[in-house]
């Protein structure tokens, strides 16, 4: 059976490779709440999975409902109008907001999305540096947790607004 790595450790469990990939069997994670999940995951040497790589993103931080994502715009991201696609910035928002809220599962729970809003009030282009994400906890029931999020520029200019679960 394969082992999930020390929580803090990215290496493969055979240290064939500086990094772990893959997604984890609930039988390994079972003991773990969701923010013991999600801390090993915004250290640097984690950042660069495969998803991560992709879409010029990553995890750097976690706190109680609390969660934050950063990420740098490229050409690879145009739409057809020449501005960086709004899927993008949707799915910034989206990592954020969940992780946001995963951060207050408890230990063998699980959350699923029900419904997603977002306000796309300022265009992101090709040549906008780095831009954060950063999403919080707004209200918490047995059953619903809802967040909020903001994208915003390295001048704190707001691309991308309102998130909720």
């Amino acid at each position: 059976m394969r082992q999930q790595p020390e929580l803090g450790d990215c290496t493969s469990v055979d240290g064939s490779s500086p990094y772990w990939y893959g997604v984890a069997k609930p039988e390994e994670i079972a003991h773990l709440t969701g923010k013991g999940i999600l801390r090993p995951l915004s250290k640097a040497a984690c950042r660069t999975r495969q998803f991560s790589r992709t879409l010029t993103f990553g995890f750097v931080g976690i706190g109680d409902g609390f969660a934050a994502f950063e990420g740098e715009p490229g050409d690879h991201l145009l739409n057809p109008m020449g501005t960086v696609h709004g899927g993008w910035a949707m799915t910034l928002i989206d990592s954020a907001a969940g992780c946001a809220g995963y951060s207050l599962v408890p230990a063998g729970a699980a959350f699923r999305t029900i419904e997603t809003k977002i306000n796309l009030s300022r265009l992101i282009g090709s040549d906008t540096a780095r831009v954060r994400a950063e999403a919080r906890v707004v209200s918490q029931t047995r059953q619903i947790i809802s967040t909020e999020a903001r994208v915003n520029s390295q001048d704190g200019r707001a691309s991308r607004t309102e998130h909720r679960r």
